[in-house]
Order: structure tokens, then sequence, then C-alpha cells
């Protein structure tokens, strides 16, 4: 019965939603103070909308002490339902602003290096196969994409190595291989092994990596997007991990090789998306529609 009273005391008492998207910051940030950092307001502001919220609910939501804000057992069985709150919220948002013609939207976020050409296909997809379903598709770096699916904003979000969270659905999509690969001068001899690019491929890459970098030497060069290094490889020469996908088309021309022995690396791709759309047919035809195109 103690879980009843609060889910009608949530629903009968509309919570505000900057109350809601603060109580998750603080959630998500561990203190009242990041979070106000986060949210570009003053930690008054933030002790302000949590102790109305507590006196709202009648119950302490967070334990404050020298390293920052626990969630009581009271504020763990809130979390959920002010998740819940924040998304429905941004849904009736995207609701609302359906184009004329639509039946829909759904918001998918994707890792900059995903873009070509999972989602490029997946958008073409989306086009011929579902074409009443609006969509909206932006990049974003991990954690922002991470914090823009936990607030709602987005409806599905696709990454490379994501942080498991409460509620939410992860599913594999494709494993990728990394392969390292070294540009060829026109008569098809290897030009490009004195000049190695480093592609921060993210913290599982990096440890493996560094178990059998020592034949590489000091990188001269270190980025942190893909495209970016194998751009840099094909103008001025040189070698690097890449994804076998995104390389294959230089390899049959002559311009790429890989190199023979080296370690190859699994990349996998997943798809994190909320538990409750599994209720929503857009949503779903999206995911199918995502994995219709790693085939």
């Amino acid at each position: 019965m103690l879980y009843e009273c609060k889910i009608i005391v949530f629903m009968e008492e509309p919570v505000d939603i900057d109350r809601a998207r603060t109580f998750l910051e603080i959630v998500n940030s561990g203190s009242f103070l990041k979070a106000a950092d986060r949210l570009h307001v003053t930690q008054t502001t933030v002790s302000a909308r949590i102790r109305t919220l507590e006196e709202e609910l009648g119950r302490q939501l967070f334990i404050r002490n020298r390293n920052g804000a626990q969630l009581t057992p009271a504020g763990r069985e809130f979390e959920r339902y002010a998740q819940s709150f924040v998304q429905i919220w941004e849904r009736a948002r995207h609701q609302l602003a359906i184009p004329s013609g639509r039946t829909s939207v759904v918001a998918l976020g994707g890792e900059l290096s995903l873009w070509n050409p999972l989602l490029l296909d997946w958008l073409v997809w989306m086009r011929k196969v579902r074409p009443e379903i609006a969509i909206h598709a932006q990049v974003g770096v991990p954690d922002q994409l991470i914090e823009q699916l936990r607030t709602g904003v987005l409806d599905i979000a696709v990454l490379y190595a994501p942080k498991m969270l409460p509620g939410f659905r992860v599913e594999l999509l494709v494993e990728e291989q990394l392969v390292l690969v070294r540009t060829t001068d026109r008569d098809g001899e290897s030009a490009g092994s004195k000049h190695y690019v480093y592609v921060d491929w993210g913290p599982l890459f990096a440890a493996q990596h560094d178990a059998s970098s020592s034949a590489f030497g000091e990188p001269g060069l270190m980025v942190g997007l893909g495209p970016l290094g194998l751009s840099y490889i094909l103008r001025a020469g040189g070698m690097g991990y890449f994804r076998r996908g995104a390389a294959a088309p230089y390899m049959e021309t002559g311009q790429l090789e890989v190199v023979e022995g080296a370690p190859e690396f699994t990349y996998p791709a997943y798809a994190v998306y909320p538990e409750a759309s599994e209720a929503r047919a857009d949503v779903q035809e999206a995911l199918r529609g995502l994995k219709e195109v790693v085939k």
C-alpha cells in the first residue's frame, strides 16, 4: 500500500517539470552543487526545488553529506516516477509538434562516427518504409546523448559504449571490427607504415590497444573522431585503426591495405531506449529499421 500511495500522490499533486528535472540531475551528478552548475541555476534554487518537492510528497528524498547527496529509500522509489514524468512531458512536446501529414515523431541521436553509413542508411529506410513517422535526428557525444535520453529529449540513442541506466533497454545492433590499415603509393606499395595516427575509440579500445601498441611507437597525431583520422591518412598518408566497413571502399580501390598480423578489435554499437517505449509502435518500427540496415 505504501507504493500505491506514492503513485497517487505523484499523479494527483502535479509535480513541476523543473523540480522533477532538478531531482534527476542531483541523482545523476550526486551533488546539489553539480546539479546547479549543470542546470545553470543557483544552489539555493536547487535546494528550494527539492524542499518543495519533499513537502509535496511528504517524504525526504535525499540525505546530504560531505560526499554529496544520497537517495533515501523514498527517493529511490520516486526516481522511476520522476523519470517517467519527464519522459512523458518531452513526449507530449514532440507529439504537439507533429508535422502535417505525419502520425508521430521519433527522436533519435547517435555518436558522430556512427552517422555514416549506419544512421544515414536508417534515415533512408525510414523514409521508404515508414514515411508517416517524422524524425528528429541529431549527433552528439555519448554523455550528452545519454543525458538527453534520460530526460526524454531522445527516444533512442545509438552508442558504442552505453552506460547502464535503470528503466532503459540496451540492444546490440552490430559488432564492427576495428582493423589497422595503411595507405599505399600509386604502385600499390605500402607507404604509410611510418606515420601512425591514433584514433580514440573509447576506454575499452584504449586498454586493448595499449597492450599491443609497442610496435607502433608514439603516435604523431591523435584524433577523437574516426572519419577525421581516415580522411587525414587518405590525404597525408599514414596508418591507423578504423572501422572495416568505413575503410572497405578504399581497400577496394587500392588506396588502403590491411596491415597483416596486426590485432583486430571488436567495436559493438547499441540502441538504448526507455522500457516504456516497448509499447510504442513508432519506436519499435525505428528499432526494426536499425536492425534491418545492419544486416
